[in-house]
């Protein structure tokens, strides 16, 4: 088989729109990521928290719907937006750094031995960084092909899931991040590009 036929392995195109003969572009693969977090409890290093990550769900937006009565119908428009949580499932080690970590994390949220809360949102809100990786490793430093920015995060719940003899399989940790905002690096190629305002264009409603 020619190698020229590989550029015909996906979906034709008219010429109006796209050249006739192209490669599929690669994907970005769901297990070449790291995920960091940045003034996440107390103690330091945080990379054994990075290292024991086992899944992490990128962001997820919606905006609450707007309706506008008119004669004989009705139209729709965007209002707020709100994040929804997202997760995080790490392993628990046999050291306790990520129990630690967490536990730390949570006192400062709320301290729940003697009952006190943080002073303001400042004082125990974190940023995570989720980064997609092309693959690289070692020698070969992988490059970043997408970072997802959380800004005040906090951990609206924290799940230390069950224990069990007829299992063969680790214990995790789930915790549930709410967050303010989400911005998606490089700017320019996702949310957070320099898109600008619409004003007196064609109207559709």
């Amino acid at each position: 088989m020619s190698i020229a036929s590989l550029n015909r392995m996906t979906v034709p195109l008219a010429s109006s729109q796209s050249a006739s003969v192209q490669g599929l572009l690669m994907p970005k693969l769901k297990y070449r990521f790291r995920v960091v977090f940045e003034k996440f409890g107390v103690s330091s290093p945080k990379t054994e928290l990075t290292k024991q990550i086992v899944s992490f769900a990128r962001p997820s937006v919606r905006f609450e719907e707007m309706t506008i009565p008119i004669y004989n119908s009705q139209i729709y428009l965007a209002g707020k937006h709100s994040w929804e949580t997202t997760q995080v499932e790490v392993r628990d080690d046999a050291l306790n750094n990520v129990s630690k970590l967490v536990g730390e994390q949570l006192q400062k949220q709320l301290d729940f031995m003697e009952m006190a809360s943080a002073r303001s949102g400042i004082d125990y809100k974190f940023v995570t960084r989720c980064e997609m990786l092309d693959g690289g490793n070692g020698a070969s430093a992988p490059a970043i092909l997408e970072t997802w920015e959380l800004y005040g995060c906090y951990l609206s719940q924290v799940n230390y899931n069950d224990v069990n003899y007829g299992t063969n399989e680790p214990v995790n940790i789930t915790l549930t991040l709410k967050f303010d905002n989400a911005i998606q690096t490089p700017i320019g190629e996702g949310i957070g590009s320099q898109v600008g305002r619409t004003i007196g264009d064609l109207a559709t409603g």
